[in-house]
């Protein structure tokens, strides 16, 4: 009996090319670009940052129109930063919690596992996460700003009180914002590295922001300056505040070197993480 000849072109059998090749660093961005698009959490996430800070701008300056013309008769220092203060309220937390949700949802589902097991170049992912997480939040962030800006100018504009652009530090304020969120959900993303856990990297990194850094005021002398200067929300936060100083100048950096310092905060705490998820099991 002869044998039977194998068909020619069925998959796995026959001469050919073997299949090689090595995923880079573009296939690793496509990954997780569908990963981020497709999970429900990050649309409903960026939709209450949209929403609900243009809405909380509005509500805030409805409501305090009349007292900021009164102020601004009377000579007092105005409060310009009152048209983007949904930015920083719900923008803020709903930037910081996606950026910790990014990861924290993968390690809770144990999604990381396919995750590693399709890339194993542990720190590509990270990188591929920051890129695009910066780059979603940053171009929907300064939608949010424009669209804050011009919504609480509504009621100051009938006020005959109304911030332009071309107010000292507005542009910079509107753009700043942007980047400020951008930088939050790296922020978020790198303590989700650390922490692998959500609700404690949300909370942590929020007392950061909002609390403990207001906390070092009350250290009397320049450690608590200082201390109080170089916490994330503190220092990252100077370039979304309008004038030409930024926000309490005695007691703070300048906007540009505020933000500078918070990048810097952003990036140790991107290279803690990755070095930890290089060493650490899934």
């Amino acid at each position: 009996m002869t044998a039977t000849p194998v068909a020619a072109g069925r998959p796995g059998t026959g001469p050919g090319p073997a299949i090689t090749g090595r995923a880079g660093f573009a296939d690793v961005i496509s990954s997780e670009w569908m990963k981020i698009r497709t999970v429900r959490s990050t649309f409903w996430t960026l939709i209450a940052l949209f929403a609900g800070s243009s809405v909380i701008s509005l509500l805030i300056t409805l409501a305090a129109a009349n007292s900021y013309a009164k102020d601004l008769a009377e000579g007092k220092p105005d409060s310009a930063d009152i048209v983007l203060a949904g930015l920083a309220f719900v923008g803020q937390i709903a930037a910081y919690v996606l950026g910790v949700m990014t990861i924290s949802a993968e390690y809770s589902t144990g999604g990381i596992r396919t995750t590693l097991t399709a890339m194993p170049r542990r720190v590509e992912i990270l990188v591929a996460k920051a890129i695009l997480l910066a780059v979603i939040v940053f171009v929907i962030g300064l939608v949010t700003a424009f669209v804050c800006f011009y919504l609480g100018n509504i009621p100051l504009h009938a006020k005959h009180v109304g911030i332009n652009l071309s107010y000292p530090g507005a542009t910079r304020a509107v753009f700043g914002s942007a980047l400020y969120l951008a930088g939050l959900s790296m922020f978020g993303l790198a303590l989700g590295f650390l922490l692998r856990h959500t609700a404690g990297a949300i909370t942590i990194g929020l007392a950061l922001i909002f609390i403990i850094g207001n906390l070092f005021t009350l250290i009397p002398g320049s450690v608590g300056h200082w201390l109080y200067k170089v916490m994330p929300g503190n220092a990252g936060g100077q370039v979304t505040s309008f004038g030409e100083t930024g926000r309490n100048p005695d007691k703070a950096f300048a906007p540009w070197t505020g933000f500078t310092v918070f990048l810097i905060e952003v990036v140790v705490l991107l290279i803690v993480g990755a070095i930890l998820f290089e060493r650490r099991d899934a």
